[in-house]
């Protein structure tokens, strides 16, 4: 059983627009055989059964009062009270209701010729998981209105840059740009309306509109139904696509979108032109402008400054800049897939855009520089300490220089070697090395090595008290051995 607000609408979409009954249930979604039924039939509302009610004794003076003025809820519920009435208003609201049913309202039917426009919208269909967070999933539809050929991206922002960037990208899906596009009120495109004046329009979207050669068409306030052909479609979309979809992430819903179109969306037979989509296309393609060869930079532009980390932030995640433009003022282009950091009129660095929150992004050459000074300033400290060590030290890291044996890590050995010996002896170690020309931390650890081992103290000597030891003799040695060979040395 339908209301009458439907049978409103398929009386009107009969009498009014001419559409045959499987259009009609095409349109509304219904079967076929209830609008058959309900185009030949007056309405009539389901029989229930009825309870009494605080309203009955009055129902017969509201209907009589309904026939003379267009009374509301509120004034009759005014005038009954006089009489006696002791209900509320919401009773008698849902009466009025069922009594004068909303007229439903009566549109025209926009026609349009070959390119002369498109109807844009945005959508919303609940959140999708996004690294570890929930985002509102929303989606871009554009519509060219003779083919009906459509465009469908999906995004999890509805940001200027986003905005823009879809229409570029639906550009490029078509291959070429209406002359036309009409567009609701959303502040991406028109920033005020006043009444008997023209819009004020946001000055990107004009200067986007510009650069690719088409005008911008607001809808009236309150006038959605001018852009029915993309209402219809963010519907279809909904319907059709989304509807009991089951996508493991963000990522899959792009190629899911893409085939969606090329397999179904786009080659179906229309409701209303009962042709496809595809085939009007090829007639609309040739009235269409040509994509402009250079690209509109659709980047949204803002000041950041970077952190002592290093860090700029944007919707709650961190990206790394070169470690040197720590503190300083930095210009952000935020683009839909990815982020360009510059300095005056220099770009330091690139990320890809995440949608991802609190998560923090390091380009790994980004701390080079700042690791660099670290190093330097430790390096520094090491050879002040080492010059300390010895008399001699400047003259020892000099001959470390001259024969490149990487003096740094000579130079850290040593002042190493200094916390295990002492002062004194790691002195004397360079003194000796510098005199020896032996120019080498292995050296140097290898004489404080040796000089820290003492030998050990002779012991007493203790005689044995065998006697037979006793009366050994000892012949006196040979020294003539020595004169000979001093002779001969002579010769």
């Amino acid at each position: 059983m339908i209301d009458y607000e439907i049978f409103s609408k398929i009386n009107h979409l009969k009498e009014r627009e001419g559409l045959t009954v499987p259009q009609i249930a095409s349109e509304l979604a219904l079967d076929p055989r209830t609008v058959r039924k309900w185009v030949t039939e007056p309405f009539r509302p389901r029989a229930a059964c009825h309870r009494a009610s605080k309203l009955d004794p009055f129902k017969r003076d509201i209907a009589r009062m309904l026939e003379t003025h267009p009374y509301s809820a509120a004034q009759i519920l005014q005038r009954i009270r006089e009489n006696g009435f002791e209900g509320g208003y919401t009773i008698v609201k849902s009466y009025v209701r069922k009594v004068r049913p909303p007229k439903s309202k009566a549109f025209l039917t926009l026609s349009f010729a070959p390119g002369e426009c498109a109807q844009v919208d945005w959508g919303s269909y609940g959140t999708v998981p996004v690294g570890s967070t929930q985002r509102r999933l929303s989606f871009f539809v554009m519509v060219l209105c003779y083919s009906r050929m459509m465009y469908l991206e999906f995004t999890v922002c509805q940001t200027m840059e986003h905005f823009l960037g879809c229409h570029q990208n639906a550009f490029h899906f078509f291959g070429s740009v209406p002359k036309k596009i009409m567009v609701d009120n959303l502040k991406s495109a028109v920033l005020k309306r006043i009444l008997g004046r023209e819009p004020v329009f946001n000055p990107r979207y004009l200067n986007f509109a510009h650069h690719h050669g088409f005008s911008i068409e607001p809808c009236n306030v309150g006038k959605g139904n001018e852009k029915g052909r993309v209402e219809n479609a963010v519907g279809y979309v909904k319907k059709n696509f989304l509807a009991g979809l089951d996508l493991p992430d963000f990522s899959a819903l792009a190629p899911a979108a893409r085939n969606w179109l090329d397999t179904i969306a786009n080659v179906r037979i229309h409701g209303r032109t009962r042709r496809r989509p595809i085939d009007l296309f090829e007639k609309e393609r040739p009235f269409l402008l040509p994509f402009p060869e250079n690209p509109f930079d659709v980047a949204t532009v803002s000041q950041v400054r970077a952190s002592s980390q290093f860090r700029i932030t944007l919707d709650t995640n961190r990206y790394s800049v070169p470690a040197e433009y720590a503190g300083l003022s930095l210009t952000l282009k935020a683009y839909p897939d990815r982020l360009c950091v510059y300095h005056q009129d220099k770009l330091i660095c690139r990320h890809v855009r995440s949608y991802d929150r609190n998560q923090d992004f390091e380009d790994p050459d980004h701390p080079r520089e700042l690791l660099n000074q670290r190093k330097k300033a430790r390096d520094q400290k090491i050879f002040m300490r080492f010059l300390t060590l010895s008399s001699k030290a400047e003259l020892y890291y000099r001959k470390l220089e001259q024969r490149r044996m990487n003096p740094h890590h000579h130079v850290r050995k040593i002042v190493a070697l200094s916390e295990m010996y002492s002062s004194d002896d790691v002195a004397r170690a360079i003194d000796d090395a510098c005199f020896f020309e032996a120019f080498s931390s292995e050296y140097i650890a290898n004489l404080l090595e040796q000089r820290s081992r003492r030998l050990p103290e002779p012991a007493a000597l203790h005689l044995t008290r065998r006697e037979d030891l006793l009366k050994i003799k000892i012949q006196n040695p040979d020294l003539t051995i020595y004169e000979r060979s001093h002779r001969g040395q002579k010769k």
